[in-house]
């Protein structure tokens, strides 16, 4: 190679070490797959061993199922805002609506944002109120809301609703009735943006026990009741949210927030 430079040396040097690589990367692929040569004392085919890697792709994001959407007719009344969910009058706002009785389904429906579309347009009420004499899928509309949709002229009209998750201010909020007490505890959950499931109360002991609702929209505890409080209570929504309130004070006939409110759903 004649005198050399030590630079050129390692330059050299390099250049045969890669080229040595390739040689011997390209025998191991023809072995691979080719098999050994028939000269070969090799006993079976060369094997290679690469270490196993595992990838984790994302989950895909779920598609939300739409709320069903159900037909039937609307009628209207002269509503308060009050009615058979006990909630109070709401003169600020009256585009509510009273159940038919088939879905009312034990007041599961009272609170619950319903819009309505009819041959005149679309409105988004609240459920304060069961219409006994309504078919299953019926609604009996406010004067004000039903106005929205047609003409109160008309008295009856076919509709289409489904439940919705409006954009509501403030947390939920716990209502508590005029005659609760620590033997007879009834609470009623207020500004919630979907239909309320379940309630339960957690006991001194730390056991989280579901309180009975009735079809005038108050759960109820009693025998024993839930004591003096405050109260640790757990709400849990149509789809399966849950919140959790810590320490909610017992005010017979007042209202109490509580500290969030249910995610947007579909």
């Amino acid at each position: 190679m004649g005198s050399m430079s030590p630079k050129s040396l390692a330059s050299w040097l390099f250049g045969a070490a890669v080229t040595l690589l390739l040689i011997t990367a390209t025998a191991i692929v023809l072995t691979l797959v080719l098999g050994p040569s028939a000269g070969s004392a090799s006993p079976g085919p060369f094997r290679l061993w690469l270490p196993a890697v595992t990838v984790t792709l994302p989950a895909p994001t779920p598609t939300p199922v739409p709320n069903p959407t159900f037909q039937g007719e609307a009628t209207y009344y002269y509503a308060s805002g009050a009615g058979a969910c006990s909630f109070d009058p709401s003169p600020e706002d009256m585009r509510v609506a009273a159940m038919n009785g088939a879905q009312y389904d034990n007041a599961a429906l009272c609170g619950a944002y319903v819009r309505v579309s009819g041959p005149k347009g679309t409105v988004t009420v609240r459920i304060v109120d069961l219409c006994p004499g309504c078919d299953s899928g019926d609604l009996d509309l406010s004067a004000e809301a039903f106005s929205q949709i047609a003409e109160l002229r008309q008295g009856r009209v076919p509709i289409a609703w489904q439940i919705v998750s409006p954009d509501l201010a403030g947390p939920l909020a716990y209502h508590f009735h005029t005659g609760s007490n620590q033997w007879w505890t009834a609470v009623q959950i207020r500004n919630h943006r979907h239909p309320v499931a379940k309630l339960e109360y957690r006991t001194e002991g730390g056991e989280w026990v579901a309180v009975s609702r009735t079809s005038w929209n108050y759960f109820t505890q009693s025998s024993p009741g839930m004591g003096v409080g405050p109260y640790d209570f757990r709400v849990t929504d149509s789809y399966g949210n849950v919140l959790v309130d810590y320490g909610v004070a017992h005010v017979a006939g007042g209202t109490v927030s509580g500290a969030g409110q249910f995610p947007p759903g579909p």
